[in-house]
This record gives structure tokens, C-alpha cells and sequence, in this order.
């Protein structure tokens, strides 16, 4: 009696130890859980931008004053008779 009750004790720790630290087992279920919302956070993040991105294309395809607006911020672009001034901060 007392060898079955020393093997189902066993087992129970063998089982026990698979539930919380095995493949599959809770503290893997915990860290796949935190993994997925930081991947959703991610994926919240970048729809976000190709939102903007796809706005901003579409602002540039039918607005001709945004590509020249464009133009002048990021290549630094002037028009005829305008002077271009650049301020150096030290």
C-alpha cells in the first residue's frame, strides 16, 4: 500500500511540474500571452502610420500647394524673385 501511495505521489509531482514548467505549461501560456499583446500593441502602431502615410500620398496625388510644400520643406526648393534664408543654431 505504501509503494502505490509513493507512486501516486510521484506521479502527482511529475504531473504537477509538467502543468507549470513543461512544453505548453502555464508559465509558457503566460509569456506567449505577453508576447501577443505586445505584437498587437506593434501591429496598432503600424496601422496607425500606414494611415497617415496613405492620407499623406493622397494629400500629394490631388493637392498640387502640398507637393510644393513638399518640396520646399524637405529639398529646400524656392520660387522665382524669392530669396532662400538658412538659420544655423549653434
Amino acid at each position: 500500500m505504501k509503494i502505490a501511495i509513493t507512486l501516486l505521489a510521484l506521479l502527482l509531482v511529475i504531473l504537477q511540474y509538467r502543468f507549470w514548467f513543461g512544453d505548453g505549461g502555464l508559465m509558457e501560456v503566460h509569456r506567449l500571452e505577453e508576447r501577443v499583446a505586445n505584437l498587437q500593441g506593434q501591429v496598432r502602431s503600424r496601422k496607425d502610420r500606414n494611415r497617415a502615410l496613405e492620407a499623406e500620398v493622397l494629400d500629394l496625388k490631388k493637392n498640387l500647394s502640398a507637393v510644393e510644400e513638399r518640396a520646399r520643406r524637405d529639398l529646400g526648393m524656392i520660387k522665382k524673385g524669392e530669396t532662400y534664408v538658412m538659420v544655423i543654431e549653434k
